[in-house]
């Protein structure tokens, strides 16, 4: 595979490395014991949404509290 840009890069005084012109916000990062470092670019994505089945486990909680249908208080002040 031919390389489509090449320079030296180095560390600022935060021990960081700064991408010249990067086409991605986030990259995921896998680093060698030969000194190889492979950047993937990762997007973060959000997400869909809230399924219908977990919005009805929702009510239903909340539905239970306001009813007072709880388990009891568990005590953490031993731990």
């Amino acid at each position: 595979m031919e390389a489509i840009k090449e320079y030296v890069a180095h560390l600022d005084h935060k021990k960081r490395i700064t991408l010249r012109g990067a086409a991605y916000q986030y990259y995921n990062v896998k680093e060698y014991g030969n000194g190889c470092i492979i950047l993937e670019p990762r997007q973060l994505v959000a997400p869909e949404g809230i399924s219908a089945k977990t919005l009805e486990d929702m009510d239903l909680a909340v539905s239970n509290f306001k009813k007072g249908d709880v388990s009891p208080a568990i005590d953490l002040s031993e731990i």
